[in-house]
């Protein structure tokens, strides 16, 4: 292709766009616009010429421009709005490539930060934290000091099983309850001890799906779909299924009734496992929380939980309520002595959830993180009416549905915007694309009937997965800000109509 050369005066000022080189036109009018905004000289908020002008004053089709104003619409360089032409878009700085030195732990942070996984660390309650634990220390038995036990602090045990009773309907008693670091730890020793494979639902952390995976144990995807996971997808060769009932990780919706009796079934019928990730449990916002899984039956399903998202992750304090015949295989996992936890921060724990400092903090995060969700609902419908939030009101994430093929270049536009957040399309499992659908694979007893009854599962979609605890108070109206400049826009801009061809004689 020969080498061409254009140049057109942008907005009637001096700003030229010149356009030499060799290669697709469309291309090097889009890298030509990046540069000018790149380098200032076309400043956010300026107004860009109707795409019919440019292309007639740079000698270009009319579908070359506007398909080039549409992508770069898509990655956040431009924005577009009906009855008000296309602009420059108001942005931060960009996030830029991080350079591994060093020092790896020095990285570069966006400006703006709503990727899900942790609330706000400024609202852990010191205050309250520090009166437990100079209670606990002075009441602290003498062996408290000496190797640990695998099982974990038995105060904090007992604690555990009258709060799990009374919030989550969790029958446990504390005998049953063995401590670990986290909900990964957790998965961790199941897999060591269950084996596999497992069922998980198809949407869900790939860190947990990769953890479990190094200790041997494969998963194989379930469909979700609003009423949470198709457990008609269960057969009698899985071991284990892993679920999120309370609010399915991460599109939001809780397990359907007739799915939590149906999983019981299978696991009764099978002798398989429900793992029960308790993701999010005490965070309903419109409603009471629904009961645990665990409830229905304590022998065939094992509760998973965590302070990381009630307190904080760095707590690194999680448990398992556990059925009688797997507290002893469980406890072997972990070793002889406690490694994990501390037992000062245990014992701290348990007099903060003794004291009912632990429901008065969970109450103010509830409170805080519906209003933050409201928020985000309220500047969604102010200005991108179309983009709708997904799943329940609860959680300290919300999922927003995108346009069909917009997630990653929104992703994009996201960045450029200086703000880090995650495409729905990372939680996918990668064999999603083969999961089991209703009447291919029937699960065991009644969970077969129950799963086929139900709605056919969603397609996978495009979203965003938006983590609306993350930032400080000061910065989440500024996130919120730059996360509308990110949306893709109603639809792409509209090209002109091809020209008519004359009929053939």
């Amino acid at each position: 292709m020969n080498s061409w050369v254009n140049s057109a005066e942008i907005l009637g000022s001096d700003l030229p766009l010149g356009l030499s080189g060799t290669g697709n036109r469309r291309a090097l009018l889009m890298d030509a616009l990046r540069e000018a905004v790149r380098s200032g000289r076309l400043a956010p908020g300026a107004r860009l010429p109707p795409y019919r002008s440019l292309a007639a004053d740079l000698g270009l089709a009319r579908n070359t421009v506007a398909d080039a104003y549409a992508e770069l619409v898509a990655e956040g360089w431009l924005a577009a709005r009906q009855g008000s032409g296309t602009r420059v878009a108001e942005r931060a700085a960009p996030v830029t490539p991080v350079h591994r030195t060093r020092t790896p732990e020095r990285v570069a942070r966006p400006v703006h930060d709503l990727v899900q996984g942790q609330p706000d660390p400024s609202v852990f309650p010191r205050t309250a934290w520090l009166a437990s634990a100079r209670r606990a220390l002075a009441a602290a038995p003498d062996d408290a000091f000496g190797p640990g036990d695998p099982h974990g602090r038995p105060e904090l045990r007992r604690a555990l099983a009258s709060y799990l009773a009374r919030v989550r309907g969790v029958r446990a008693t504390p005998e049953r309850i063995v401590l670990c670091s986290g909900a990964a730890h957790g998965l961790r020793l199941l897999a060591e001890v269950v084996g596999g494979p497992w069922a998980a639902e198809e949407y869900g952390l790939p860190f947990h799906r990769e953890l479990l995976a190094s200790h041997g144990v494969g998963t194989r995807p379930l469909g979700v779909d609003a009423d949470g996971a198709r457990v008609d997808g269960l057969t009698r060769r899985d071991r284990a299924v892993l679920l999120t009932p309370a609010h399915q990780f991460p599109t939001g919706g809780p397990l359907h009734p007739a799915r939590r009796a149906a999983v019981v079934d299978w696991a009764r019928a099978t002798g398989g496992l429900v793992v029960e990730d308790d993701y999010d449990g005490e965070f309903r916002y419109d409603r009471q929380p629904v009961g645990a899984v665990q409830g229905l039956d304590p022998e065939h399903v094992v509760l998973v939980g965590s302070v990381s998202k009630s307190l904080s992750p760095a707590l690194r304090i999680g448990w398992m309520v556990l059925p009688q015949r797997l507290v002893a295989p469980v406890v072997a996992a972990k070793g002889e002595r406690e490694q994990f936890s501390s037992a000062t921060e245990q014992l701290t724990l348990a007099d903060f959830v003794d004291s009912g400092a632990y429901d008065r903090q969970v109450r103010r995060m509830r409170q805080r993180h519906r209003r933050r969700r409201d928020r985000l609902v309220a500047a969604l419908h102010a200005r991108a009416p179309h983009v709708r939030v997904t799943g329940i009101a609860a959680g300290l994430h919300a999922v927003l549905e995108l346009p069909p093929g917009t997630e990653r270049s929104a992703v994009r536009a996201a960045a450029w915007q200086g703000l880090a957040v995650e495409g729905l399309g990372d939680y996918l499992h990668p064999g999603a694309e083969h999961s089991p659908r209703a009447g291919e694979a029937g699960a065991a007893g009644a969970a077969g009937a129950a799963g086929a009854a139900e709605a056919s599962p969603v397609p996978h979609r495009d979203g965003l997965v938006v983590g609306y605890a993350t930032p400080a108070e000061s910065a989440y109206p500024e996130a919120l800000d730059a996360l509308c400049r990110s949306l893709p826009p109603v639809s792409p801009l509209p090209a002109p109509a091809p020209p008519q061809l004359p009929a053939a004689p």
